[in-house]
């Protein structure tokens, strides 16, 4: 319990703020979880890495507990994991019923993350001693299994292959690293370029530009609107808040959050997923479906427990095996380059004071989300009145700026940034996915290590197939996801026909 010395004022006040934060963005539709943390990373510099790592933490957890503001009141999903929440907490708005609805998404929320940092503090530290043992061909396989995953889980598989693929790509611009094993060629880039892109594309700019620049853009696209509505927020009068909501929503409650636990474990497939599959489970099973979708608060349980227990999930296999669980926590492995930490099987074991702190940094915010969402919740649903075209120039200064000093003052990664929010801006229009080229260009250059130092160890390509068992059963998942993918895409076929 040594790492309780180190919680002082500054870091209480942190969790705080990002809680706070996190909501506001989370509260604003547009402006996501991911964003906030994408935003927000270049103000971690200063930090130490507990510190900067207690404030994003609590960013996330505000960023998708405050999506469910707007989703109820404005039938708009702040973030994509409160899309299911539109289904039932607006219709309850819509009745007089908009502050019972909100709380209960609040408490749903809270057992939804408490639950799944149980989950997160039992099991990753099971699964980075089981990691550890893992040779160059098993990491080199878990990396591929976890692309095939994003890639089969995205509209079109194939789409979702070319933009991983085109991450990894762009991954390996730039020389070869000897210090990680390679030769010191330069690739991929041409002489007039080589000084500019000699290490590559920074990663922070391109997770800044990506999910805060292009995200912007794609909203400007739509216009600003002059609506009023602050007219809608009278819904907050009406049926008060108490605990007879939850009559016999227990098991609601359990197996969503564990829904989204297990969600939030498999990279890349996002928290709108764990929304969906929680509510249709409870739809399939409730006594009495009949109300869900015309205002029952067993849809918001389940939407917002399912969420919220992606945040404790989504980190299981960043901190054990190195993989982000969504784009979310992809961020966060910018925290740790920021603070020259590697994240991976050894993390736990050799960092366990910052492991100590995380797990209770992600206790904190999800009491301190609770309190100030709760008890408050009447003057943060005023939030979504608040016009676009003052924050966004905000933001995009806070873009630039941070991506400026992140390297010390490098104008190529302000370059990087304007560049990579564009390209976020217009794959979206083309159709690419986002999260599989995001965690593609992050896990690109590891993957190619431990590819080219199997082979260099074994000089075989069938030894990524005879190596160990656990080499067999990583091929037997990969075969099976690529094989929910063509299922699922020939049923959707089917039923469109």
């Amino acid at each position: 319990m040594e790492f309780l010395a180190l919680v002082d004022i500054s870091y209480l006040l942190l969790i705080f703020f990002g809680v706070a934060l996190g909501i506001v963005f989370g509260a604003i539709p547009g402006m996501t979880a991911t964003m906030a943390l994408a935003v927000c990373l270049p103000l971690t510099y200063s930090f130490d890495l507990n510190h900067s790592l207690a404030f994003l933490l609590a960013l996330y957890v505000g960023g998708i507990s405050g999506g469910l503001v707007p989703a109820i009141l404005l039938n708009i999903p702040g973030t994509p994991s409160s899309i299911c929440t539109t289904f039932d907490g607006y219709p309850m708005a819509r009745n007089g019923e908009g502050e019972r609805a909100l709380k209960i998404g609040v408490v749903s929320s809270l057992f939804g993350g408490l639950f799944s940092l149980a989950i997160l503090y039992l099991f990753a530290p099971l699964l980075s001693d089981i990691a550890i043992k893992f040779s160059y061909i098993e990491k080199f396989l878990i990396i591929f299994f976890a692309l095939t995953v994003i890639a089969s889980l995205c509209q079109s598989m194939l789409v979702g292959i070319f933009s991983g693929v085109l991450g990894i790509l762009l991954s390996l611009v730039g020389v070869y690293d000897t210090v990680k094993g390679g030769n010191g060629d330069i690739r991929l880039i041409t002489p007039a370029l080589e000084d500019m892109l000699y290490s590559g594309f920074s990663l922070l700019p391109v997770l800044i530009g990506l999910f805060g620049v292009g995200a912007i853009l794609a909203d400007a696209e739509q216009g600003v609107k002059e609506e009023t509505e602050g007219a809608k927020l009278d819904l907050l009068s009406g049926r008060k808040f108490d605990l007879s909501a939850f009559r016999g929503s227990a098991v609601n409650l359990v197996r969503s959050s564990f829904i989204g636990t297990f969600v939030g474990m498999l990279p890349g497939v996002g928290g709108s997923a764990a929304s969906v599959l929680a509510y249709t489970q409870e739809k399939n099973f409730s006594r009495d479906s009949s109300m869900m979708g015309k205002g029952a608060p067993q849809g918001v349980i389940a939407s917002e427990s399912a969420n919220n227990g992606l945040t404790g999930g989504a980190l299981i296999p960043l901190l054990s095996l190195g993989i982000p669980g969504d784009s979310t926590t992809a961020i966060l492995i910018g925290a740790f380059t920021l603070q020259g930490v590697q994240v991976g099987p050894l993390f736990i074991g050799e960092n366990v004071e910052t492991w100590n702190m995380m797990v209770l940094s992600m206790f904190i915010a999800n009491i301190v989300m609770f309190v100030v969402m709760f008890f408050a919740i009447k003057y943060i649903a005023k939030v979504v009145t608040v016009p676009k075209y003052l924050l966004y120039p905000i933001i995009i200064m806070m873009c630039v700026s941070g991506a400026y000093a992140i390297n010390y003052g490098i104008m190529f990664d302000v370059w990087s940034l304007l560049l990579f929010g564009l390209f976020g801006y217009i794959g979206g229009k083309l159709g690419l996915e986002i999260t599989p080229f995001i965690i593609g260009f992050i896990l690109g250059s590891s993957a190619e290590i431990y590819f080219v130092k199997s082979l260099e160890s074994f000089g075989t390509m069938t030894i990524f197939f005879t190596k160990s068992p656990i080499a067999l059963f990583l091929w037997l998942l990969i075969g099976m996801s690529v094989a929910f993918s063509i299922y699922s895409n020939k049923r959707s076929k089917s039923k469109t026909a």
